[in-house]
């Protein structure tokens, strides 16, 4: 039998076309980030930190001013104060939406984490303090059997008291397509037909730098995602963003400290440098990254399993699902990717409840942040179809190490 690391080589000159164009949208994206900074001025007075109330921070000034700028954003907050990128969501939702206002989800049933923000699931304290506990209608677009969008639906029920569509950009826990910038500009569009006012809100986690365009600038209005995934470029240790248009963007900023306060307080407690230095490295990472999930779907196909998206589809995010059909290739996966990880190699992921989900889930992640999806991790849900969504990797060299360890250990099932 072709040993693993003759599997690997073969498939890489088999991609090399696929990995070119990866490149060519590092390159863009690299150039993009790095106008920003010089248009901006960053300079190391930049890196340093303030106290207390976190008056006067030239840092965080200029750092939301270069964020803007790389998302075509007339304002942009990035702060370290969102404590996950569920919660980054959280205050752009409860910033602009309010009683007998109605949000719309028009790619099914959000994932797992959000479902709770929204009200659908959780106990009776969570619902309380849910959206839909606020008095906020909810409505969702389901997803049509090919898990594409049901335009014609939406379309429907798009209406005058639709306040704000949600896109989630990414499929979560879920074997639906993620959506693509060229699908999100074609539900902006629909929406914004039947309503103008319609906040456009895009979940963006996980699709930073992936292509050559972000959500704002096909017809989103604002976007929110986590620093400790793409855009963190792995150095960020906590965090968020959100870009969009600057009324958005401050209603979400007061959600998340206070009314009067807004985007004007918060102490990054010495973190510039970090988030700085983390989003200069992005586009290359991320390039990294999106190679690596080619690599294993390319393996993965040949040996005769189902990955989502497939080797040669288009790349809208990281995340990269193998599908198995029963839990213990998954548990076998994970335990691999845990072994091979810089930290925590030698510990052992086992299935467990985890706040936020429904069903037990089994985590692989030795990464030097806690939490870190830009860093190499796989996870899945223990429910059918029991599959694997394996994300993130500092260097593409990395990845193909872990896929050249998993290649071997399914040798021996």
């Amino acid at each position: 039998m072709t040993n693993a690391k003759d599997i690997i080589k073969k498939a890489e000159k088999d991609l090399a076309e696929y990995f070119e164009k990866i490149d060519e949208i590092r390159d863009f994206n690299q150039e993009k980030v790095l106008k920003a900074f010089v248009d901006n001025h960053v300079a190391p007075e930049h890196f340093y930190t303030v106290s207390g109330y976190g008056h006067d921070d030239l840092g965080r000034e200029v750092l939301d001013k270069v964020y803007a700028q790389i998302f075509k954003a007339e304002k942009a907050i990035v702060r370290t104060h969102f404590a996950t990128g569920t919660h980054t969501l959280a205050c752009v939702l409860f910033g602009n939406l309010h009683y007998g206002d109605k949000l719309l989800s028009v790619a099914g049933t959000p994932y797992d984490t959000m479902r709770q923000v929204i009200g659908l699931t959780g106990g009776e304290l969570t619902k309380k303090n849910s959206l839909i506990g606020n008095g906020i209608l909810y409505d969702e677009v389901p997803l049509l059997n090919n898990d594409d969008i049901d335009f014609d639906t939406l379309e429907q029920k798009v209406d005058d008291k639709t306040t704000m569509v949600l896109i989630q950009r990414s499929r979560g826990y879920d074997t639906r397509k993620s959506l693509t910038i060229e699908v999100i500009e074609k539900i902006c569009k629909t929406v914004k037909t039947k309503n103008p006012n319609c906040i456009c809100f895009v979940d963006n986690c996980y699709g930073e730098f992936a292509e050559s365009k972000e959500p704002i600038e096909v017809g989103a209005d604002i976007i929110g995602g986590s620093l400790i995934k793409n855009p963190g470029g792995g150095l960020v240790e906590c965090g968020g963003y959100i870009a969009g248009k600057e009324e958005l963007v401050e209603a979400s900023a007061i959600r998340l400290t206070a009314p009067g306060v807004g985007s004007e307080s918060g102490a990054m407690l010495n973190q510039h440098r970090l988030i700085f230095q983390g989003l200069f490295m992005a586009p290359s990472i991320v390039a990294d990254v999106i190679k690596g999930m080619i690599l294993a779907a390319k393996i993965f196909e040949d040996m005769g399993f189902i990955s989502s998206p497939k080797f040669d589809a288009k790349r809208t995010d990281i995340i990269q699902i193998i599908t198995f059909n029963k839990p213990e290739p998954l548990i076998e996966f994970c335990k691999t990717i845990q072994s091979l990880s810089p930290v925590n190699g030698y510990v052992t992921p086992v299935p467990e409840l985890i706040p936020g989900y429904v069903d037990e889930v089994i985590m692989a992640g030795g990464t030097f942040i806690e939490g870190s999806t830009i860093e190499l991790s796989a996870d899945g849900p223990i429910r059918e179809p029991y599959a694997v969504y394996m994300q993130g990797g500092l260097n593409y060299a990395h990845i193909k190490l872990c896929l050249k360890g998993i290649l071997e250990k399914f040798k021996e099932l």
